[in-house]
């Protein structure tokens, strides 16, 4: 058996305790009915004594009275006669008490753990305990035992009576008329001299303190001072101190009716045989729901064999419809039982209390236990007296002459009880009166005697239903003897058993006799046998005392020494049918629920199948939807072993009991277990859907759900927000930032609320899937959501701070609140066997505030046949739909940040279906017009954005980023030229800004040079700002933009991004910016190849009257047409070719072509050659602004092109941005490393490293501008283009076209790193830093007849190139025969004057050197003799390095 709260000893004092009736005066209930009570509840919660009483025992020994309960009642007489079971009305009570107890909500379980098992119950069972505490005090007086006979009457009359003597006389005659008239059976009494006690009411806030004491010593005087009390009360007004809170200790009494008011109800009721009362309380369960057979069950499953059971006849139903109504009324109505309605016990302080419980104790140790005590030894005075007699002689006198027994029939003994009934003054009887007394005041040794003895006598006479009363007091008697000098006699108990069920056919006393011996036998831990007494003890004709016994046998078999878990299942299954018989479905659905848990997951799939049925049925019959969804999902899972057609059934069968549960009348609406959802997969979209293309407008690719989420792709687009941020902020990124999220699912970060804008559409996609064989039928599918504004968004609104939902509204059908959020519904949505498929659901508020999606509603139905349905079938089509929810709860990420999260599983929150709606804010739709597929490498292409403000707020702060800044530009204010505002207007128009060729100009010599800041390019970082008239957009406002597109210079597919972004005129918004995504896919193909080098001239300064003080540079480029012709392209043109440079300039073309412009088809190769020359002094002083020279040569008879404004400014700048700023690294690290005094070898090597770079740095940058034709359906087309080259070092060649990455030759691993080789510069790079010249006549004639020696004067020029001090050497003598290259023409020369200088040049300083050269005959001469050998001034360490001598220098003499 379960555990229980009391033990053992205590339940049986409690079942057996003194009686007391009462009698009341109309004024003395007037008085307690004050307290919305009558005055037996007034002393019911003090009728347990506290302190200890005394009794003597007719050997006069002491006996102690411990933790004695009283028993008072209000006197109801009833005339009809006791019967041997409960009456209809103690039955329902029965049925109503077990009802009400039910198990706590969120009590802890035990659990146990049993091999594999793990079983969580209850182990405390307290419905049982009420039932058995009901069940005792209900049972009816019979006259074979007295314990229930009434000992007392308390006769209570008020001290504002005129005369309360007379009405205490009245009340006497009452209580002798009630006893001794004979007119009524019941109540029955103890003995004929019953102790009667008078108690004087006296109301503290009515009557006179001092009348009533005088009355109260009349009383003493009249009765005796230990027959009266005076009891004070109601000393508290309700007006005076409503404040003051007093314990109520009478309401948990007050839920018990009396039993024999019910007695008197059940006798005006139609009388009904218990059988078919009990089977009509489960047609009408307790809980109030009415579910007949015939409504409960669908066609297919009538003859389920676990159906739940039908009502017996409908005319018993309608029979008890209203003595039940009357009998819960009075269960639950405080009316019925004397109380209005509101608190017990008002006008009672806590003094009145401690005087209840003092009259209590007063009552009992002064009046009815001194009463006991004389009635006990004047039993046994008359016991020993009789002593004297022979027993035998007594017996045979008592046959002859009948002893005063009547040998009649009782009505309410059956004939097997053989009909003997004793008179009230046979000895038999006065034993048992005397043993029953013994046993009140816990003299159980002495009971337990005379029950012995009584048993004999009982057992001699043939009289069964005394003998089976001796033998059950016997037993107990015996079992609670203190010190146990006798083991528990468990036989008599089991013949007291078997004599009243079989014999006396008694099942009451049966059920008494085995309830204590189960106790007494579990409390000695023989559950073994207390099951097998229990399970005996279950009939037919009580489905609830069966049930509550089959589960106290069940938990005997879990409470043994080796657990049966298995036999505790099958009873807790055996009892949950049994209180479902009872109409105790709560009951039934927790048996059921536990020995799942026995059942669940061991190869029992068709038990489970039938116990997650039953399950579910009483889940829903009980209004539990959630438990019912989790039962019904067992079954209707995808791994069912049912077929189509038994989970078609299965369906049918929850639909139809779901329906007949629910009524239509539901606010809340249930749980549906079909379809299951997987809520983790649920996507989130914020915002309008993207518009298609219009015409020829292209609408940004921006994000839908149609696409696959891609984590790399995410952290791209924050990557790009995040610079967009900085960029807007100044530089700075904020503290609060946080990427723009319109598009959530369970890879992103859903930690916090996402923000949603008023007036823009929410769309939450869903996937369903059916794992049934059976096609289902959704209809009018749509979000369930709650909603809770914020407090200052709407003025004078109700609705401000409440929380609202439409459930209600999608509950019943009703209009929803779309001025709130409008919902839209999916009208039918069809899913078939086991499918999985999506639907999409929109949501658009209205209100600014917290929105939380917490389900979706539709209504559920089995699809019909493809069979054509007859209008019957039709309708019931309709019967079997329920409306219902589905939850939508997202379980988080596991928490993994600290120690403690490793250790648990913990989940976060994932708040992506509550979202923020905040103010309005401006929403951007971006177009683009003429925006290619395919571009040729370099190609540059004039497109249209079109941005449309299609909100009701103003926009400002548009920007844009993108992972290929230099695909495009937008160009900026200062360096934009005026271009067609229409793409229409721009047809066959040129992207560049074209001059004509100004006159006079030549082709291949510069046609313009201009200066231009590279502030003026403010977009060479990553985000470009985008220039828009006004720099906002107004709501409705559209405006559109040229965008200049340039092709990669690499050929293959390319994913090109953009991010615009914008921001709302309102500052103070909780989003900061907004962003608008696009993709494009370019496919390149190749166009031209560009290749370039540079080489220092051997030209003298002074020859070029432009150039002179400087030096210059010749640069070669090679331009290749690599396009395979397949995009139609057949020939390019190079039309100019321009420069850009902080230092340098490209001069003129060398090579000028004179009768053709530079045409190339396919895989043709022209080569060009340019001089180019320093900047101007006076330009290259404002290189501290870092202001580049652009410098345009047109080569044909084409307009000039602009360079240095958009588009080819803008794409140079982009294009040759990580040269400038390396370059811009490197000027830094040298003005670092030259601020510090070289101290090492190092030091000084890198030093000599960085002028040597210096000296031979270029930092030129070129731009080939072509033009090609293409011919495309039929009609040609011209198409633009330009290529950069940046050439940063003189004699390194550089190419428009990145070098491919070749794969890495396999080296040998080594273990131990190697020293690295000492820094050696090579001797070629310091062989560059004086450079040399020589200017003489090309021919000289001289007559060798007249003069045989030829001087001829020879000027060399030494130019240095670096931009430090160099020391020269120059050296006459020595002959230039280390140089194998050096062709020797003719040797027979010398130098005369001075053979050998030094002398130190300034940086970049020029000098000329005036030598003579001495011929002695005719002949080509190479001049190109003098050795040069320089050396940085500050190396003093170093030696000179020769250095690199230039093109042969040929003279020509002749004879004159």
């Amino acid at each position: 058996m379960a555990q229980c709260v009391q033990s053992v000893q205590e339940f049986v004092q409690d079942s057996f305790v003194p009686m007391v009736a009462v009698l009341c005066s109309e004024e003395a209930d007037r008085v307690t009915r004050k307290n919305n009570l009558n005055f037996a509840e007034l002393l019911r919660p003090f009728c347990r004594l506290t302190s200890e009483g005394h009794i003597r025992d007719p050997n006069n020994q002491v006996q102690v009275v411990k933790n004695l309960r009283i028993c008072v009642n209000n006197v109801v007489t009833s005339p009809s006669a006791a019967s041997a079971a409960l009456s209809p009305a103690q039955r329902r009570l029965l049925n109503e008490v077990v009802f009400s107890c039910q198990p706590q909500e969120g009590a802890v379980a035990s659990t146990i753990t049993v091999g594999d098992y793990e079983l969580s119950f209850s182990a405390t069972t307290p419905w049982f305990e009420a039932y058995r505490e009901n069940f005792l005090q209900s049972m009816p007086a019979s006259d074979h035992e007295f314990l229930n006979h009434y000992l007392a009457c308390l006769l209570v009359v008020s001290s504002t009576e005129a005369v309360p003597v007379e009405q205490f006389l009245k009340l006497s005659q009452e209580q002798h008329r009630i006893q001794h008239s004979g007119e009524y059976t019941n109540p029955k009494w103890f003995i004929p001299n019953t102790l009667k006690y008078y108690v004087l009411l006296h109301d503290m806030s009515e009557g006179e303190e001092q009348r009533a004491e005088s009355v109260y010593e009349d009383m003493k005087q009249r009765y005796g001072p230990q027959g009266c009390y005076l009891l004070k009360m109601n000393s508290r007004s309700i007006s005076a101190e409503e404040d003051e809170q007093i314990p109520d200790p009478w309401s948990q009494y007050l839920h018990r009716n009396e039993l024999h008011s019910q007695d008197t109800a059940d006798e005006a009721a139609p009388a009904v045989n218990s059988a078919a009362v009990e089977n009509d309380v489960s047609a009408a369960p307790a809980d109030g729901h009415h579910l007949s057979e015939k409504d409960g069950v669908s066609n297919s499953l009538e003859n389920h064999p676990l159906q739940l059971d039908s009502v017996s006849s409908s005319g018993s139903l309608h029979t008890l419809s209203a003595v039940t109504a009357d009998l819960k009324k009075g269960a639950r109505d405080p009316e019925s039982h004397g109380g209005a309605a509101g608190s017990h016990g008002a006008c009672l302080t806590l003094t009145d209390h401690d005087h209840i419980r003092q009259f209590i104790q007063e009552f009992t140790f002064r009046g009815l236990l001194p009463h006991i005590e004389k009635n006990i030894r004047q039993l046994n005075d008359q016991l020993v007296s009789r002593k004297g007699l022979s027993r035998s002689l007594f017996t045979a006198t008592k046959k002859w002459f009948g002893g005063g027994k009547v040998p009649e029939k009782s009505v309410s003994e059956p004939k097997s009880t053989s009909g003997l009934l004793y008179p009230p003054e046979a000895p038999e009887l006065q034993i048992r009166k005397m043993a029953d007394l013994c046993f009140l005041v816990q003299h159980y040794e002495l009971a337990y005697s005379c029950y012995h003895t009584a048993k004999k006598d009982f057992l001699s006479d043939q009289a069964t239903l005394y003998a089976a009363g001796a033998l059950e007091m016997a037993a107990v008697s015996a079992f609670l003897q203190a010190g146990a000098p006798r083991p528990y006699p468990a036989h008599y108990m089991d013949t007291a058993i078997q004599t009243y069920r079989d014999v006396c056919k008694n099942m009451v006393l049966a059920e008494r006799c085995a309830l204590l011996s189960a106790e007494i036998l579990k409390s000695q831990g023989k559950y073994s046998e207390a099951a097998t007494l229990l399970i005996k003890m279950t009939s037919e004709d009580s489905d609830l005392r069966s049930a509550l016994l089959l589960e106290q046998a069940a938990h005997c078999f879990i409470n043994m020494r080796n657990r049966m878990l298995r036999k505790f299942a099958f009873h807790m299954i055996l009892a949950g049918h049994r209180f479902s018989k009872a109409g105790q479905r709560r009951h039934a659905l927790r048996c059921y629920c536990q020995a799942m848990q026995v059942y669940k997951g061991r190869a029992w799939s068709l038990a489970e199948d039938h116990i997650n049925f039953t399950i579910g049925r009483q889940s829903f019959t009980l209004r539990q939807p959630e438990n019912a969804v989790s039962a019904f999902k067992q079954i209707l899972t995808n791994d069912s072993r049912q077929t189509a057609t038994q989970q078609g059934a299965f369906l049918r069968e929850y639909l139809y009991v779901y329906k007949s549960v629910l009524g239509g009348d539901e606010v809340d609406l249930p749980e549906l277990p079909l379809p299951c959802i997987h809520t983790s997969a649920t996507r989130i979209y914020f915002g309008h859907e993207r518009r298609l293309a219009e015409g020829e407008k292209q609408a940004a690719t921006h994000v839908s759900l149609d696409q696959e989420y891609d984590q790399d792709l995410a952290a791209m687009w924050c990557k790009l927000e995040e610079q967009l941020v900085a960029a807007a902020n100044g530089g700075a990124m904020p503290g609060n930032f946080q990427p723009t999220q319109c598009y959530l699912n369970s890879q992103t970060d859903n930690l916090r609320h996402p923000l949603a804008v008023v007036e823009e559409p929410i769309i939450v996609e869903l996937m369903l899937r059916n794992p049934l064989k059976v096609s289902l039928v959704l209809s009018h599918l749509s979000l369930l959501w709650r909603f809770s504004a914020d407090a200052g968004s709407v003025s004078q609104d109700k609705t401000a701070g409440e929380v609202i939902t439409n459930e209600e509204a999608l509950a019943k059908g009703m209009a929803q609140k779309d001025d709130i959020v409008t919902t839209e519904t999916i009208l039918e949505f069809h899913m078939c066997s086991e499918e999985t498929k999506v639907a999409r659901l929109r949501l658009l508020p209205h209100r600014i505030g917290h929105l939380n999606i917490v389900g979706v509603v539709y209504n559920l139905a089995a699809a019909s046949s493809g069979e054509t349905a007859s209008s019957t079938d039709g309708q019931q089509k309709l019967d079997l739909m329920v409306r219902g929810k589905q939850d939508l709860k997202i379980q988080g990420p596991r928490l993994n940040q600290n120690k403690e999260d490793k250790m648990i599983v913990r989940y976060g929150p994932d708040r992506r279906l509550d979202p923020v709606i905040t103010p309005p804010m401006p929403l951007m739709e971006v177009f683009f017009l003429q925006f290619p597929t395919a571009l040729l490498c370099g190609e540059i292409r004039k497109a249209y954005v079109e941005f449309c403000n299609v909100s009701s707020v103003s926009l400002c702060g548009l920007r844009v980023a993108s992972t290929h800044p230099d695909f495009f530009t937008f160009g900026s204010q200062a360096t934009t030229p005026l271009t067609p505002i229409s793409p229409t207007s721009a047809e066959n128009c040129s992207a560049y800004k074209t001059l004509a060729t100004p006159p006079g100009a030549l082709p291949g010599s510069v046609a313009s040079e201009t200066l231009v800041s590279a502030e003026d390019f403010s977009q060479m970082s990553g985000v470009m700002e985008i220039p828009i008239d006004g720099s906002s957009l107004q709501p409705g406002e559209s405006t559109q933009l040229p965008l200049w597109l340039r092709g990669p210079d690499q050929e293959g597919v390319h994913e090109i991004s953009f991010l615009f972004y914008y921001e709302s005129t309102e500052k103070g918004v909780k989003i900061s910016h907004r962003v608008v995504r696009h993709t494009v896919f370019i496919c390149a193909t190749h166009s031209l190849s560009v290749q370039a080098s540079a080489c220092r001239s051997s030209v003298p300064p002074h020859h070029s009257p432009e150039d002179k003080g400087s030096s210059g540079t010749l640069v070669f480029i090679d331009v290749e047409n690599i396009n395979t012709s397949e995009a139609g392209v057949r020939e390019f043109h190079i039309i100019q070719v321009s420069s850009s440079s902080q230092h340098w300039r490209l001069h003129k073309c060398i090579n000028l072509a004179k009768d053709k412009e530079y045409k190339l088809t396919s895989r043709e190769r022209a080569k060009l050659c340019f001089r180019a020359t320093r900047c101007k002094p006076q330009q290259a002083a404002t290189a501290a602004t870092k202001k580049y020279t652009f410098a345009d040569l047109s080569l044909g008879n084409e307009r000039q092109i602009i360079s240095s404004v958009t588009p080819c400014g803008d794409f140079f700048f982009r294009c040759c941005r990580p040269s400038v700023c390396q370059r811009a690294e490197v000027e830094a690290a040298r003005t670092t490393s030259s601020g510090k005094s070289p101290s090492s070898a190092e030091d000084r090597t890198s030093d000599i490293s960085n002028i040597v770079k210096k000296c031979n740095e270029l930092d030129l940058n070129i731009i080939v501008i072509w033009k090609a034709y293409v011919v495309e359906d039929n009609k040609q087309l011209i198409l633009e283009g330009q290529l950069h080259v940046a050439l940063q070092t003189i004699d390194k060649e550089a190419c428009s076209l990145t070098p491919k990455e070749e794969a890495q030759e396999m080296v040998l691993f080594k273990f131990k790193s190697e020293l690295p080789p000492p820094a050696v510069l090579a001797s070629a790079e310091l062989s560059q830093l004086v450079k040399t010249n020589m200017h003489y006549p090309e021919t000289y004639s001289h007559p060798f007849i007249q003069d045989s020696l030829c001087v001829v004067p020879v000027s060399l020029t030494l130019s240095n190139c670096s931009l430090t001090p160099v020391d020269v050497l120059i050296d006459l003598r020595h002959k230039n025969t280390s140089i194998p290259e050096v062709v020797e023409v003719h040797s027979s020369f010398t130098w005369v004057g001075q053979s050998r200088y030094k002398l130190q040049l300034k940086p970049e300083q020029v000098t000329c050197l005036t030598l003579r050269a001495c011929f002695l005959q005719a002949g080509v001469y190479n001049l190109n003799t003098p050795r040069v050998f320089a050396k940085p001034a500050e190396q003093d360490a170093m030696s000179e390095t020769s250095q690199q001598a230039a093109s042969p220098a040929l003279i020509i003499i002749k004879n004159a």
